[in-house]
């Protein structure tokens, strides 16, 4: 390589659960710079999701962690090109990408529902995500089963 890799930042825990994974989350979700917009949108999200579930051994966060594992992809396929031919590579996608790509995929989909407020929304996409439905679980299958589909090439992967 020509140039060392750039260092990792280093991201601040939220200020109420003192959660990295939440301030990822936050990131993700925040439009324009305005941090405490997101904060307050997902705070608001999670207080809906906590009365919604009567579950009374799981916080609101343990129920969000546990959604966002349900719609997290373990496969995806990438493109490579192998003598003139297009192959769709199935490969195992790294930790800290899994984590990224299911909070995308969530924040994305709870942006295209249908709701008064992005608190709803998010909220709506949280309870799908817990109950194995919903817009990013439906992505994660299609990631997973276009993976299996193309087993076939996994030899190219190198």
């Amino acid at each position: 390589m020509r140039k060392a890799k750039p260092k990792k930042r280093v991201i601040i825990p939220d200020p109420v659960y003192g959660e990295v994974m939440v301030a990822k989350f936050v990131n993700h979700l925040m439009l324009d710079g305005k941090k405490n917009t997101a904060y307050s949108v997902f705070y608001t999200a999670l207080e809906t999701v906590g009365q919604k579930v009567k579950d009374a051994d799981k916080s609101a966060l343990e129920l969000w962690k546990q959604a966002l594992d349900n719609v997290t992809p373990l496969v995806e396929v990438k493109s490579k090109r192998i003598g003139g031919a297009t192959f769709q590579v199935p490969t195992e996608i790294r930790p800290d990408r899994k984590e990224s790509i299911a909070m995308k995929n969530m924040i994305a989909f709870a942006r295209k529902r249908g709701g008064h407020s992005m608190a709803e929304k998010l909220a709506a996409e949280i309870m799908d995500a817990l109950n194995s439905q919903g817009g990013a679980f439906k992505r994660k299958e299609d990631m997973h089963r276009m993976a299996e589909a193309n087993r076939a090439f996994a030899h190219f992967r190198f």
